[in-house]
């Protein structure tokens, strides 16, 4: 601490530095602010959440928070009653994934889960219009991923059975 004139210590962490400075330096300023708001280990969860508990289990379960080492997932009954049993390998594979112990234990919620809709298969008319339109290409996998394209886009704007929402 330095004084002023007047005899008052004055705090020096406060100055200003010119130049150029580590960035280690300035990160826990910029990011204090954003990692009180949120858990950067909760968002990772919410946005890998397929990759870490697979496909399966994702489209039947939601993650909603994490709060203290306890991860909160919404399923359905018979979904929370699986996860109950396998629950040690799952908060190890949470935790694998994430790097640490962020989750020490689960809680489950019921809720109802959306079903998951399956796509209308493309009428048949759109189906030849689409190998019509590259029936001039030559076979191979561009060929078929452009017929396989051509087939939903037809069957959308051409052959729609729904009307479009008004806003």
């Amino acid at each position: 601490m330095a004084e002023d004139n007047t005899g008052d210590r004055m705090p020096t962490d406060n100055r200003f530095v010119h130049g150029p400075r580590a960035v280690g330096a300035v990160l826990p300023t910029v990011t204090r602010q954003v990692f009180r708001r949120g858990n950067a280990a909760a968002a990772q969860i919410l946005a890998d959440w397929d990759a870490i508990v697979g496909p399966k289990v994702a489209a039947m379960t939601v993650p909603r928070k994490l709060d203290r080492g306890v991860l909160t997932i919404a399923c359905a009954g018979p979904t929370a009653m699986h996860l109950h049993y396998v629950g040690v390998e799952l908060i190890n594979r949470i935790n694998t994934h994430l790097g640490g112990q962020p989750v020490h234990s689960l809680k489950f919620t019921q809720a109802g889960m959306p079903r998951a809709t399956q796509a209308a298969p493309p009428p048949p008319v759109a189906v030849r219009e689409a190998d019509q339109a590259v029936a001039s290409l030559p076979d191979g996998d561009l060929k078929s991923a452009l017929a396989a394209l051509g087939r939903v886009v037809i069957g959308r704007s051409k052959y729609a059975t729904r009307r479009p929402r008004k806003p």
